[in-house]
């Protein structure tokens, strides 16, 4: 499998751990060691129950990355019948992977169904705007008039850096300004409602709770699994599919909040590498969740080729 010696990826000096290719520093405190614990125990699973997956499907080449074991695309490949192709010429199906938040259109082997093509932007103003299109519901804010509090959030995918405003100011660079979306539950936490996306059908929502004061924080206090049609009606369903086929996110992860105000959904993120699953999720719930992903996408991915083959016909 395409994942040997992921080890590799992470240089240990002084009590940090460094990500080679993008540099990011993570401090090894006991928190960040539970949670690698628990990813960890996770991935033990994963890789005792993939040889008892067929390994009969699409051969699937990833470009310009092939995703290591902590992106939620490896546990469903293990466990799918998915190939991982060799090479773009033995591939039946292309999946650009690049974690980057805006990324140029590359050449890619002609003929073949290509996952995430389209999907080249993921900055949050574009998924504002993008939301806007959709919905007719303006997140953006400006910050010189915010008319009430607000967001300021790096433009970049996954910075978790937001903090909440109420006092007017110039606009930085590489930042963007939204109204600020009222998501506090019954219990004082905010509530965001993560949605695994394939071929703009919404698989299975997260629902991740964590204190107020830890807002825009990457870690959850409890994080449970819920069928999108308990979370969702049909309509608002209706309007991330469309959401997602607007962005081009033929596979990836959504941030959705609910305002308690207004009973209103915002889509405030998007990510098409995502993580996971959830670290806070059960054990149990992890392996739902890959299942449940890893049959959804065997079906999408015939569902590819076959309307290749339509076209061809």
């Amino acid at each position: 499998m395409a994942a040997s010696a992921w080890w590799n990826d992470f240089r240990y000096a002084n009590g940090t751990m460094h990500v080679k290719k993008t540099g990011a520093a993570v401090r090894l405190e006991p928190a960040i060691v539970r949670d690698f614990l628990s990813w960890f125990v996770f991935h033990g699973w994963v890789q005792m129950a993939r040889p008892s997956a067929p390994k009969d499907g699409p051969r699937i080449w990833f470009t310009p990355d092939t995703p290591r074991p902590w992106y939620f695309i490896w546990p469903v490949m293990a466990l799918s019948h998915a190939r991982f192709a060799a090479s773009p010429e033995d591939a039946d199906i292309i999946f650009v992977f690049d974690d980057a938040t805006c990324v140029s259109s590359r050449a890619l082997p002609p003929g073949k169904p290509v996952i995430n093509q389209y999907c080249t932007d993921i900055s949050k103003t574009r998924v504002a705007q993008v939301f806007e299109q959709v919905s007719g519901r303006v997140l953006l804010c400006d910050p010189m008039n915010p008319a009430g509090r607000y967001v300021e959030k790096s433009e970049l995918n996954a910075a978790h850096d937001g903090r909440v405003l109420s006092e007017p100011q110039a606009p930085r660079e590489g930042y963007t300004y939204q109204r600020l979306i009222n998501n506090v539950d019954n219990n004082g936490h905010v509530l965001d409602l993560r949605c695994s996306i394939i071929g703009g059908e919404i698989v299975q929502v997260y629902l991740k709770r964590r204190p107020v004061e830890r807002r825009f924080a990457n870690s959850n206090s409890s994080v449970t699994l819920a069928e999108p049609a308990a979370v969702f009606t049909p309509a608002e369903r209706a309007l991330i599919s469309r959401f997602s086929v607007a962005m081009g996110l033929d596979w990836g992860g959504i941030d959705v909040l609910r305002d308690r105000d207004t009973g209103e959904l915002w889509i405030v993120d998007v990510n098409k590498t995502d993580m996971g699953p959830t670290i806070a999720l059960s054990l149990s719930g992890k392996i739902t969740a890959v299942r449940r992903l890893a049959a959804h996408f065997d079906s999408y991915l015939a569902a590819r080729l076959q309307d290749k083959l339509a076209l061809a016909a």
